[in-house]
């Protein structure tokens, strides 16, 4: 039931920004989180960013708490707009290294690891 679409990658410079979107389709209350992931060439897909969309089975998390991974920290932002299904992750001061096919996907609330099957996802490519 649960789909995601990814849009907003491209070819952008060193130090330039993106602004990725993630339109969610099936949500159920079983949702409590979704998360940013990347996957580089050859490599596993690797967790970027989370937000909580619901507060966590223990109560311990509440919606709107997020997440970084410690390679994207005081660069992208995560954010969501409930009215639009709607997830984005901005993207600043981009370097080479964040060259990736970026997807968003539901998480265990706990453990943050990936639910469901991938999308397509969508690339972004940096130059010099």
């Amino acid at each position: 039931q649960l789909q995601f679409v990814e849009s907003g990658g491209g070819l952008v410079q060193t130090g330039g920004s993106l602004r990725l979107s993630c339109v969610a389709s099936g949500f159920s209350l079983d949702v409590y989180a979704i998360g940013w992931f990347r996957q580089i060439p050859g490599k596993d897909h690797e967790g970027v960013s989370y937000i909580s969309v619901r507060d966590s089975p223990d109560g311990a998390t509440h919606a709107g708490h997020t997440i970084y991974a410690d390679f994207v920290k005081g660069r992208f932002t995560i954010s969501r707009d409930n009215a639009k299904n709607t997830f984005y992750l901005e993207m600043n001061r981009l370097t080479a290294e964040d060259a990736a096919t970026y997807y968003c996907a539901a998480v265990d609330p706990e453990w943050l690891t990936p639910l469901g099957s991938w999308g397509q996802g969508t690339q972004v490519a940096v130059g010099s």
